[in-house]
This record gives C-alpha cells, sequence and structure tokens, in this order.
C-alpha cells in the first residue's frame, strides 16, 4: 500500500509541475540540503555523463501520447523513490530516461538537480537547477537548489544573484531577505546587505534580528554612531533585556567610551543585579582607568556567580598567570582561581588552573593536590599528569612519584618525561635495577631531545653507580658532559665517585675544582673537592675547603670529613671532637664512625 501512495502523491506533484505549479513544495529542496552528498565511483560518473550528454541533445517532445505520458510518469516515480532510498546511480538513470520523453517538466528538471547535488556532480546540478527556474520562475524551491549548487562550487556572486531573483520573482518570498542580506556579508558587500537588510525592516518592521546584523555592518564600516544608534533601539525594543544593554556597554569599552561603558554596564546590573558580563565588563572598564581596587571587587563579584562560564575564567585567570609570582596579584588570583573550583567543583579545567596559579605562588603540596584532584574528573590531559610527578619529585614524596608516575605511564607509555621521573624515584628508593630498567628504556625515546637525554644520562651515571658498574657509570656521565659540558651537578658526583673508588684523580680534580670555582659558597661541592684533596693527600687544601663548608653548613658527613683530615694532620683530640660532632648531627655518616670514635683511631 506505502508503494502505492507514493506513486499516486509523485504523479500528482508531477502533474502540478508541468503545470507551472512546481513540485517539492515544503520540504523537498530542504532534504537534498540536509543529506550528505555521496561521491559516486569513476565508472558511474562515466556512464552518467554518457547518459547526460546524450539526453542534453534529445529534442523536445512536443507532445506525448497517452503511453508515453505513463512511461515518463513511471520513470519518474521510480527515480525520486530511489533518491529517497539514497541510491543516486538507480535515481539518476531513472530520471534521465523520464528527461528524454519529458525535457520542458520543471519537476524532472529538479529531482535531476537534486540527485546530482546529492550524489556530488555540481555542475550538472547547477544545470538542472537553472533549467528548473527557468521553466518555473515562481516556484522558491527551484532557486534555493540552485543557490546551494552554486555555493557548493563557491560560485557566491551567482548564489547571491539567484537569491535575489527568487526574492524579486517569487511572491511572499521577503523572509528570504535574510538569506540574501548573509551572501551579501560574506562578499564584504555592505552597502548592498544594508540595502537588504532595509528592505526587509520595510516588510517586516523592526526585527532584533535585522538590528543587531545592521549593527555589525555599520561596525565593519568603523561607523560607531550609527552602531550605537541600533544598540539603543535594540534596548528600546527590549527594555527587560540584559544581554542588548551588555553589547552596548561593551561597544563603549571597546571605542574608549569608557563613563558611557560604566553608565550602561550598571543599567544591566538593574536589571539582573548578579550579572556576571556586567561585573567583567566594569573591571575591564576600571582597569583602563587605572582603578586596581574596582577591579578586584568586580572580578571577585564576577566570580561569585556560577553561571559565568568556565572558558571565560580560565582566560581571565590565565591573564594573571603572565604577572606571577607577584605579591600585587598573588592573592587576588588565589582567590579567583578558589572561586572557579567552588562554582564548577566537577570541572577538571578549573582544577587544572588552580594548580597552576598556586604552583607558580609556590604553593606546591597545594598544586600537586589540587592536579591530582584535576586528574580525578579528566585523567587524558598529559601535562597534568607531568605536573604532579615534578612536584612529587620537588617534594621529596618519592612514594607518591612512583604511584603517580606508574599511573600515568599506563596511559602515556611513549613519554620520555615520565619515564625519567619514574627512574628517578626507584633510585630515590635505593632501587637501582629497576632505575636502570626506566631510565634505558624512556632515554631511547628522548633521542631527538638532547636536553632530555643528558638528563638521562646524569641519572644513569648515578644508578649504574649504585650498581657498581663503573664502566657504565662513567660512560653515561661522560655522554651528560659531552652534552653539556657545564652540568654542575653530573660533574661534582661524576669526581666524588671517582675519589670514593681512588681513580682519575687528576680529572676528579680538574672537574671538582670547576664546579667550586662557579659555586665558591656551595657546602656539598666544597666538600666534594676537599675528598678529591684528600685523596690525593692534599690534607691541608682538603682541611681549607672543609673549613669553608662547615660555616654555612653542620652536615654530618662533612662533620666526618672533616675529622679524617685532621687525624692525618696529626690532630687526633680535634678528629675525635670532629666525629663526635657528625654522631649526633644525625644520618649520612660512614658505618665505620662509630667504631673511630669507640677506638679513638682513623679507619678507611
Amino acid at each position: 500500500m506505502r508503494q502505492v501512495a507514493l506513486y499516486v502523491c509523485v504523479l500528482l506533484l508531477l502533474a502540478s509541475a508541468s503545470q507551472g505549479q512546481g513540485i517539492g513544495r515544503g520540504g523537498a529542496a530542504d532534504s537534498a540540503v540536509a543529506r550528505k552528498p555521496v561521491k559516486l565511483s569513476r565508472k558511474e560518473r562515466r556512464e552518467l555523463a554518457r547518459s547526460a550528454s546524450q539526453v542534453s541533445v534529445a529534442p523536445k517532445v512536443a507532445a506525448l501520447s497517452p503511453k508515453e505520458r505513463e512511461m515518463g510518469e513511471a520513470l519518474f516515480v521510480d527515480g525520486v523513490k530511489y533518491v529517497i532510498l539514497e541510491d543516486y546511480p538507480k535515481a539518476l538513470e531513472r530520471l534521465l530516461k523520464a528527461y528524454t520523453l519529458m525535457p520542458d517538466n520543471p519537476a524532472v528538471n529538479y529531482k535531476l538537480a537534486e540527485a546530482n547535488l546529492l550524489s556530488g556532480n555540481l555542475r550538472d546540478a547547477t544545470g538542472y537547477a537553472e533549467s528548473a527556474v527557468r521553466l518555473d520562475g515562481k516556484n522558491p524551491y527551484y532557486y534555493l537548489l540552485l543557490a546551494q549548487a552554486q555555493a557548493s562550487q563557491k560560485q557566491y556572486e551567482a548564489a547571491t544573484t539567484t537569491y535575489a531573483s527568487l526574492v524579486r520573482e517569487v511572491p511572499n518570498s521577503g523572509n528570504y531577505l535574510f538569506q540574501l542580506a548573509d551572501l551579501y556579508l560574506a562578499q564584504n558587500k555592505l552597502p548592498e546587505a544594508l540595502a537588504t537588510l532595509d528592505k526587509a525592516q520595510q516588510q517586516f518592521g523592526a526585527m532584533d534580528e535585522i538590528s543587531f546584523k545592521k549593527q555589525q555592518i555599520y561596525l565593519r564600516q568603523n561607523n560607531l554612531p550609527l552602531a550605537l544608534k541600533e544598540g539603543e533601539n535594540l534596548i528600546a525594543a527590549n527594555p527587560t533585556e540584559p544581554r542588548y544593554v551588555l553589547a552596548q556597554a561593551e561597544m563603549y569599552a571597546a571605542n574608549n567610551r569608557l563613563p558611557d561603558a560604566i553608565r550602561v554596564a550598571q543599567q544591566a546590573l538593574r536589571l539582573d543585579p548578579d550579572n556576571p558580563q556586567a561585573r567583567l565588563i566594569l573591571a575591564d572598564v576600571y582597569r583602563q582607568q587605572n582603578q586596581p581596587a574596582e577591579v578586584e571587587k568586580e572580578l571577585r563579584l564576577a566570580f561569585q556567580n556560577p553561571s559565568l562560564d568556565i572558558d571565560q575564567e580560565v582566560r581571565i585567570i590565565v591573564g594573571y598567570l603572565k604577572q606571577l609570582p607577584d605579591e600585587k596579584y598573588n592573592a587576588l588570583t588565589l582567590d579567583l582561581a578558589a572561586a572557579a573550583v567552588r562554582s564548577h567543583p566537577k570541572e577538571a579545567k578549573a582544577y587544572s588552573i588552580a594548580g597552576d596559579v598556586q604552583t607558580l605562588t609556590g604553593k606546591k603540596r597545594e598544586a600537586r593536590d589540587t592536579y591530582l584532584r584535576a586528574l580525578k574528573y579528566d585523567n587524558s590531559k598529559y601535562q597534568l599528569w607531568q605536573q604532579v610527578v615534578v612536584l612529587d619529585a620537588e617534594l621529596n614524596q618519592t612514594d607518591s612519584l612512583l604511584v603517580h608516575s606508574d599511573r600515568a605511564l599506563e596511559l602515556f607509555p611513549n613519554q620520555a618525561p615520565l619515564w625519567f621521573y619514574n627512574g628517578v624515584g626507584h633510585l630515590l628508593k635505593k632501587q637501582p635495577q629497576r632505575a636502570v630498567q626506566a631510565l634505558e628504556h624512556g632515554r631511547k625515546l628522548a633521542l631527538a631531545n638532547t636536553e632530555l637525554l643528558g638528563q638521562f644520562d646524569a641519572q644513569l651515571g648515578d644508578a649504574y653507580q649504585e650498581l657498581k658498574d663503573y664502566t657504565k657509570s662513567d660512560a653515561a656521565y661522560d655522554a651528560a658532559l659531552a652534552n653539556d659540558p657545564n652540568n654542575y651537578g653530573v660533574l661534582n658526583n661524576y669526581s666524588y665517585y671517582l675519589s670514593l673508588r681512588n681513580e682519575k684523580l687528576d680529572k676528579a680534580k680538574e672537574m671538582s675544582g670547576r664546579t667550586v670555582k662557579q659555586f665558591p659558597d656551595n657546602d656539598t661541592y666544597l666538600d666534594t673537592y676537599a675528598w678529591v684533596l684528600y685523596k690525593q693527600k692534599d690534607y691541608a687544601g682538603a682541611r681549607q675547603n672543609l673549613e669553608r663548608a662547615l660555616k654555612t653548613t653542620k652536615d654530618a658527613s662533612i662533620l666526618e670529613h672533616y675529622g679524617d683530615v685532621l687525624w692525618q694532620l696529626g690532630d687526633h683530640p680535634g678528629a675525635v671532637a670532629a666525629w663526635q660532632r657528625a654522631r649526633k648531627a644525625g644520618p649520612g655518616t660512614s658505618p665505620l664512625l662509630d667504631r673511630k670514635i669507640k677506638e679513638q683511631k682513623l679507619y678507611e
């Protein structure tokens, strides 16, 4: 029954179209607009092109016999069916045959245009649509299909001409003036767009859409007075609508009419006392007037409103991030970030930006925890994971560093920095073998980043030293220094470990000496240099550098080293006293310290 109904319906449409009434009123063109074009294969295109070339020269049929008319109508119905089923090759085959019988039927031309448009054959779609318009110049859908085919080929002038013809030729088609105005705007034909909107206004009276579009045109023409006048018209027509008042205030602010901007923004607040956009406009105006206290006040009031969009809040806070850390802005930025979190408690962006603010203002522990809350709502952001593990490392929270880097690596196994921090965590946990595994794997991922590669080599030097694989340790240190000869951390560690092994002491002295020269007050570097000198039996030089170090530290290991040096210099009571102070100072001493104190004798 459905097929019979469709057949009867299409026959009625065909008959009305052949009499100049058109077909598809009420949505036939809309179907072409809504459906996505389907590209035909090259073979299908060749076959259809051959058929089209044959029908293009077909003579006009003066009169059809009843049998021919019935055949043409059946082919047309079949073609329409296949268009609905989106089988465009079959649809075009049937419609082209119908066209050979009824080339002057606008409905047939229209359906051919639609089928070609939907199958991606834009040139033929344009040709058949032009024929449909020529055969029935009163059907708006024929113009719309033609304009769509032209616009799809970026023939905007032609599409504009088609819309202009539609408005001119088809009765009661004034509603298409708005699309025509948009086409003029797209081509930057501002006078034509204004003239078209004036026609729409004459036909439909004052409308918000018309005033708004005219206002945008006046702004593009740098005609501020007329743009403001249209804004006043919008406000007058919508006295209880804050958005038009706000748009007017923004226009005043953007054009340095600051008192007017304040006046109109306050007008919006009388309509909606909690409106955050009005507060932001006022904050911007006060910023231009260099009134920081008023800026703060308005921003805080705006951020108190949960309706303020999170993206807008983030943009404002990002503006302050560039100023941090700065005592003038720290408190305000922290408060705004906290307000964003309160207003959007399940929004990862709020926690992320708050973590950034806390990081830059030195609140590292709070920042790490805030980033973790962001990851609770969105764990897909690698940058957040990286921030977390970096802060774990800076806070010396080794267990957290390993937990978080392991979780991050499950999501981002190809990110070299995560492997680096995972390796550092294992190294800090005295798990050098696992550290080497993580660091060697990450190093392979960092080959294109020389700076990061140097950091991997530095940590691998430490890890292999712990494993007593001194050949690999030295090679890693040498690679790190080849990448950055002034890596003072590597210079210090490398020279210290060489001194412990009593190997390459001249090289150790040169590296440690460079480090101390650059950082003459660093107690750790002074201790290393002193210990290299000690190993070279330069006890006086060692004593001098250790006494410099002890001016700034009471580190247990440095005190123990000082005692060893004093013993070698013959000051045995001074040595024992230094060892005793080392035991009281805390951990970091050698396992031999208690024996040295008990027996009052140097053991190495």
